[in-house]
């Protein structure tokens, strides 16, 4: 991985903070969490929030922490949209900004995936039932459909391809569906996913600025983009679009038969990508000094 002794990230070399997200069920306050008018958990009253609020919230706890620069921020997917929205918030100062199989707003295209997991999740009529495992069937649907928007036909074909011919039923790909939704049904709820779903379906950096251009024009830090080639959820267009368009920004792309799912698998690619690019960042640095002294 990218984080962990003897990794690009080394805990005993760097100050690491990787914050649980608004509205997930991982230690931050969730549709789980109680709400202190009723004393009950939200569940579907819990307010909704957007990419830009995850943003702030990240914001409150650096402050909180003392950290007024960060050396480097980086994220992908959901996470690489809040790295983005948080370096035009100019709350803190962001020496290198990475993105990774990210978008400057996300697309209708990523919008019809995550509307129809929510409708997944509705057609469960214990959704609506304010408890804890309510809308875990639905859950389960909906996580196999998102799988089919982080994989690939090719990667499909590598991993589950049956070795006989004579099979009619019990197939590879479908025990695979229902294994991934029951996996994820034992660690998360279907309101913590109903919310995020609609946050990221929020993601827009030109709201409420000039233009989408125009905001990726204010980032200022020293950015790195990387896109997965064969990426269904976030195409490599989106990439290209935040490098063309944030100043002096690098690109690079990683070729990953897995798509989306990519950016999670192949850490050796990214670590090689990433750490040519803060050796770059730290020569850039040492000959501005060169240059002053």
């Amino acid at each position: 991985g990218l984080f962990g002794n003897n990794a690009l990230f080394n805990p005993n070399e760097h100050f690491i903070v990787c914050a649980n997200i608004l509205g997930s069920n991982y230690g931050t306050t969730n549709p789980l969490s109680e709400n202190p008018i009723t004393g009950q958990p939200y569940y579907l009253s819990f307010p909704e929030f957007t990419i830009r609020d995850l943003a702030s919230a990240h914001n409150l706890l650096a402050n909180h922490l003392g950290i007024d620069t960060i050396k480097v921020l980086i994220g992908g997917s959901l996470g690489g949209q809040q790295a983005l929205e948080w370096s035009l918030s100019k709350t803190q100062t962001i020496e290198n900004l990475i993105l990774v199989a990210t978008n400057a707003v996300h697309s209708p295209w990523g919008i019809a995936f995550n509307e129809s997991q929510r409708l997944a999740i509705s057609a469960d009529r214990t959704f609506y039932a304010n408890q804890p495992t309510g809308g875990l069937k639905g859950l389960k649907v909906a996580r196999s459909i998102a799988l089919l928007s982080y994989r690939t036909y090719q990667a499909y074909n590598d991993t589950q391809l049956e070795s006989v011919n004579d099979k009619t039923t019990g197939y590879r790909a479908a025990s695979y569906q229902n294994y991934q939704g029951e996996k994820l049904c034992k660690r998360f709820n279907a309101y913590s996913y109903w919310y995020l779903s609609k946050a990221m379906d929020s993601h827009n950096v030109g709201r409420g600025r000039k233009s989408i251009a125009a905001a990726l024009d204010e980032v200022k830090a020293n950015t790195l983009v990387i896109g997965i080639e064969n990426d269904v959820l976030f195409p490599i267009v989106e990439q290209q679009y935040l490098a063309k368009n944030i100043n002096g920004a690098q690109f690079s792309s990683i070729n990953c038969a897995y798509g989306h799912d990519g950016f999670l698998i192949e850490t050796d690619k990214l670590t090689n990508i990433i750490g040519t690019f803060l050796k770059e960042s730290v020569n850039k640095k040492i000959i501005k000094l060169d240059r002053t002294a």
